[in-house]
């Protein structure tokens, strides 16, 4: 079944609330399935798929021979579409979980911190390095095939050795509209302050005065904390908002561009290519490619 969601397709999954898991495996010649989100998580695997693109938030990147990611994230956007993609052996193995299959007291003991904490990273999505997917590719080639008490087993396994190796983010967390609960007040309220004021100029010294630090002391705490510099970040949400525009309005670039608070279109335009791999037209022209409007 499925239903309006903005410009997607919102996904009812055939997991039910007494399975753990709900797993399918599929052998095809094309991506077909258009641009969607679900309210459960999700880990997708694909097999000679090099050329396909990969669709997740704001990330649009195209994938090699293999490719394996997870989606935590709660209504995030996703699609894999053939784009590129000469191969009629595509093999897929999608497995979908309810979010709350670990919450509670069981994700709280010690032997589940890394997957928590994987978990968490995944909620803007993030994808797996091919040392990754060779660590765990025995249990999913099987998985399908199992059935009951080893099938959960087997799939716990899997995402504990998945969370033990490295992942890389794909979204922006602000077109996610992600935000980190767990910071301290103060990183919160920097984070307020500048969801409020990105489309204008944000100075390190209005930020370190509205916390009570000096501007060197303030540098060095929000880098720790954040593990980016206060331009880097401020470059992330900008563009995040950036993106949501490019792709829920009609507005024109040099229109967006000031908006998100960037004060020059040559500048915007090449931060954006550098981030994103192509221009914000080229970005705009290649969502709407996978969008279906209902």
């Amino acid at each position: 079944m499925e239903k309006q969601y903005e410009d997607a397709i919102y996904e009812i999954t055939p997991l039910s609330e007494k399975d753990c898991f709900y797993i399918i495996e599929r052998y095809k010649s094309e991506c077909t399935f258009p641009l969607h989100s679900h309210a459960e998580y999700e880990l997708n695997f694909v097999e000679n798929g090099r050329g396909i693109q990969r669709i997740v938030g704001d990330s649009i990147e195209e994938i090699g021979d293999y490719d394996l990611t997870l989606i935590a994230g709660k209504e995030l956007k996703h699609a894999w579409k053939q784009h590129k993609c000469t191969s009629k052996k595509i093999r897929e193995i999608t497995i979908q979980f309810s979010s709350d299959l670990f919450f509670g007291s069981l994700l709280s003991k010690n032997q589940f911190n890394s997957i928590l904490h994987m978990l968490e990273k995944a909620r803007v999505g993030c994808s797996f390095p091919m040392s990754a997917i060779l660590k765990v590719y025995s249990l999913l080639d099987h998985l399908a095939a199992e059935q009951g008490f080893y099938a959960v087993l087997k799939f716990l396994t899997i995402l504990y050795e998945l969370s033990l190796c490295e992942s890389r983010p794909l979204s922006s967390s602000s077109f996610a509209c992600i935000s980190d609960s767990a910071d301290s007040r103060r990183v919160q309220k920097i984070y307020a302050y500048i969801n409020r004021n990105y489309n204008k100029e944000v100075r390190l010294a209005q930020l370190a005065e509205l916390v009570g630090m000096s501007p060197t002391a303030f540098s060095r705490f929000f880098t720790q904390r954040t593990g980016k510099n206060l331009s880097d970040y401020l470059i992330e949400i900008r563009l995040g908002h950036a993106v949501r525009m490019l792709v829920n309005t009609t507005q024109s670039v040099s229109e967006i561009c000031f908006e998100c608070g960037f004060n020059n279109i040559s500048n915007f335009n090449r931060i954006f290519k550098r981030k994103k791999g192509c221009s914000p037209k080229e970005f705009r022209s290649n969502y709407q490619r996978v969008k279906k409007i209902i």
